[in-house]
């Protein structure tokens, strides 16, 4: 892509609102954790979420291997959450804030607006990522819609009566 294609990308992406996601899962005894936004459903039947992940994230070698993984939706109060994710801190470091569990070997995040265990059903690859469906096969949802939303570089609160 030429830089000022990517340029113009970045800036249109800038303007897309998405909801904040931390993508967890465990392999060989240890936990990863990431925040999303490059994430959406596929379908109601069957239950499905797709989520992009980069080749050179810690977490892909567990994505790619096929570990059970659950997409963390976050509440507006959950920014720190997103910003230790997002690369503030490392490795276990990034369970260190929030209230964390383990659902059949599935870290996720306890209070968060809704959590989709999910099996990969497939998964493709194009430019530096890998697509993944995961096929959902349990799901929280908490009281209320307090979703933690991402726009144009910023954490937002999306609080709606």
């Amino acid at each position: 892509m030429n830089d000022a294609l990517q340029d113009k990308m970045i800036s249109g992406l800038r303007r897309y609102a998405k909801s904040v996601m931390i993508i967890s899962c465990a392999a060989e005894g240890e936990r990863f954790a990431m925040s999303a936004t490059a994430v959406s459903e596929v379908s109601l039947d069957p239950p499905s979420m797709l989520v992009c992940i980069n080749r050179l994230t810690k977490i892909f070698p567990s994505m790619s291997s096929g570990a059970l993984f659950c997409i963390n939706m976050l509440q507006s109060h959950q920014e720190d959450i997103a910003r230790n994710c997002g690369g503030l801190l490392q490795g276990e470091d990034r369970f260190s804030v929030g209230d964390w569990s383990d659902h059949d070997n599935i870290p996720y995040l306890q209070g968060a607006q809704a959590n989709f265990f999910c099996k990969t059903a497939q998964s493709h690859s194009f430019g530096t990522h890998d697509i993944f469906i995961g096929e959902v096969i349990e799901l929280s949802v908490a009281e209320g819609v307090d979703p933690l939303v991402y726009v144009d570089g910023l954490y937002r609160a999306m609080k709606l009566d």
